[in-house]
């Protein structure tokens, strides 16, 4: 198993943001975290990439408990997160980016990203803070590929992007996953989850209330309705 959650508790000061979460993600296996605004998604990510210290449980990679761990300590270990503000360096070029972040050795490099993205390849030299929206998370994807993860944590990747974009990053999330790259995604767009994971984890109010396949939610009227806020 390359990630394995064991009974997570979270909290922001004296909110108790997550309750006993358990989950695991396997080699080549998209696991997808469903839920409404304010479910405890994000915050699953943070606990796993030690941006926020659980206060009980255990996050475990490739078996080694790294619960607390600064979050550079997790990125050495192999976990890349892909945050949805996409977190690039404003005043670096996009080439600049991927640059800082290569991992000698790594599968990917930045020019192998720029092949990928050819709109990036483009504006390679323009500075991060005049990118789209779109490019900005190209980059982000691409900078998180460049320093040679296991694992990558992506959240809201296709939030506020044009179709022809979204289209051109789940191309990319597909060909990872048919090499055996393993990913855990927050999604509120419920199609692309469908689309992409093998499994699925809907949170509310900080707890798991359904996991299975992407099929069986998809069956589970109530759990939809409930849960999503949407029908079958």
């Amino acid at each position: 198993m390359i990630l394995r959650l064991e009974g997570v508790h979270t909290f922001y000061g004296l909110v108790h943001m997550l309750q006993g979460i358990s989950l695991q993600v396997g080699p080549g296996e998209m696991v997808a975290l469903l839920g409404r605004n304010g479910a405890g998604k994000t915050t699953v990510l943070k606990s796993i990439i030690g941006l926020v210290a659980p206060r009980e449980g255990r996050v475990l990679f490739k078996g080694e408990d790294v619960t607390g761990l600064a979050p550079h300590l997790v990125a050495r270990r192999g976990i890349a997160y892909i945050p949805a503000s996409r977190g690039i360096f404003s005043a670096l070029t996009a080439e600049e980016n991927l640059t800082i972040a290569h991992v000698p050795g790594a599968r990917w490099s930045p020019e192998d990203v720029f092949q990928r993205f050819p709109r990036l390849a483009t504006l390679r030299r323009r500075r991060g803070r005049v990118l789209s929206g779109g490019e900005q998370q190209m980059l982000a994807i691409g900078r998180a590929l460049v320093t040679g993860p296991s694992l990558i944590l992506l959240d809201e990747p296709s939030q506020g992007l044009a179709p022809m974009v979204v289209e051109a990053i789940l191309g990319l999330l597909r060909e990872l996953k048919a090499e055996g790259m393993s990913l855990l995604l927050v999604e509120q767009n419920i199609e692309i989850a469908f689309e992409l994971a093998d499994r699925v984890h809907v949170l509310d109010q900080g707890a798991i209330v359904f996991e299975g396949p992407t099929e069986a939610l998809a069956r589970d009227e109530t759990a939809m309705v409930r849960y999503l806020g949407v029908s079958v």
